[in-house]
């Protein structure tokens, strides 16, 4: 790569972060919002799937400007509970 394309492409300092972790341990570092396709992802499943659950409300996530956004916190509590759903919400 030529001096002059790294002068006028400078790569953000969080990017050069993230692509050492990466280098480091193998993993690609999580954000805590997530857009559709990095929620599927982390779940496993489909894009498509991300949509219709959230379209659906059967999944935690929030319209930002038109475009879902997915905390990390709230799928791994959806995740927990879809593992082991208590009985207080089934009218006890």
């Amino acid at each position: 790569m030529s001096k002059y394309y790294e002068a006028q492409n400078p790569k953000s300092s969080s990017s050069n972060v993230a692509v050492s972790l990466e280098r480091r341990t193998g993993e690609i570092p999580r954000r805590e919002i997530m857009t559709p396709r990095e929620a599927a992802e982390y779940l496993c499943i489909h894009v498509r799937t991300i949509y219709r659950l959230a379209k659906n409300g059967e999944i935690p996530g929030r319209k930002v400007g038109g475009s879902w956004r997915f905390k990390k916190g709230a799928l791994d509590e959806w995740l927990s509970w879809r593992e082991n759903p208590s009985p207080k919400g089934k009218g006890q």
